[in-house]
């Protein structure tokens, strides 16, 4: 019986995460900012799950959330940094403000969080650290640059993490989901306040409102969560999870793309050596 401790649980893949992890017998640390989201875990799972109010951007809460898991269920097997949201804007008309929570909540909110479990999991010498990612962190959108730009540090912060970790037993894996028919193109889905005109065609296009995608999404959460558990449960489990048809596609066509772009240029980019 493996402890999970899993953030962004009110909705979503997350919710559908916690309930999978649940069922099939496993303990959970089932965490979102608002505990009340998280009633039906603690109704349905009295003994296994441990329901805790948790904002990944408040460092104390993050070590407080741990402390208690720990004292609950005595380890944390696997982490599951799920917490995060979207933000639409041009780059130019994102402010500082919103970017710094952006960044807050999807790229620090984790570091803290795997700062916390990593002194047991290196004493016990194993443990699974699932970030979860994006195909946007692949190409980039018109008006994702921000988001996406969190989620490309948190790919690149999971690379320098699993280089320094597998040695000692510990799994990492970065999960890019694909659309899923969760609340993320939904209530999760922010934008900036400044408006530039001369962006209508390209990021505009795509500010809420004009986003037609949410509630028909291919992507089905529970058939995802599944696959998460069988990637942390396996040992040959690749470091980048694609979840999703549309994933599958898009990373195919992205990395097309970036070898005939690398191949064209190729004799030039040889040619800046002594």
């Amino acid at each position: 019986m493996k402890t999970w401790l899993i953030t962004g649980c009110s909705a979503g893949l997350g919710k559908s995460l916690a309930k999978a992890v649940l069922k099939k017998g496993d303990r959970a640390v089932v965490t979102a900012r608002k505990v009340e989201t998280l009633s039906e875990f603690a109704e349905e799972f009295p003994e296994t799950a441990l329901v805790l109010a948790l904002d990944v951007t408040d460092e104390k809460a993050v070590t407080d959330t741990v402390k208690k898991a720990k004292e609950k269920f005595g380890s944390i097997d696997v982490l599951v940094n799920n917490a995060g949201y979207g933000y639409r804007a041009a780059v130019e008309e994102g402010s500082v403000a919103d970017t710094q929570k952006l960044f807050d909540t999807n790229f620090w909110g984790p570091v803290a969080l795997i700062k916390a479990v990593l002194p047991d999991m290196r004493e016990k010498r194993s443990g699974v650290i699932l970030n979860v990612s994006s195909i946007a962190a692949l190409q980039t959108a018109p008006g994702s640059g921000y988001y996406a730009a969190s989620k490309c540090a948190l790919e690149g912060l999971s690379g320098g993490l699993r280089a320094e970790v597998e040695p000692l037993g510990i799994k990492v894996i970065v999960v890019e989901p694909g659309a899923f028919r969760t609340d993320f193109a939904g209530r999760s889905l922010t934008q900036s306040e400044k408006v530039i005109k001369d962006y209508e065609q390209t990021a505009g296009a795509r500010r809420i409102g004009k986003d037609t995608s949410h509630g028909t999404q291919p992507g089905d959460p529970d058939k995802a969560a599944e696959l998460m558990i069988m990637a942390a449960e396996t040992k040959d489990a690749p470091f980048r999870l694609l979840l999703g048809t549309d994933a599958v596609t898009f990373a195919g066509h992205v990395m097309q793309g970036r070898i005939e772009e690398y191949a064209k240029w190729e004799k030039f980019s040889c040619q800046s050596d002594f």
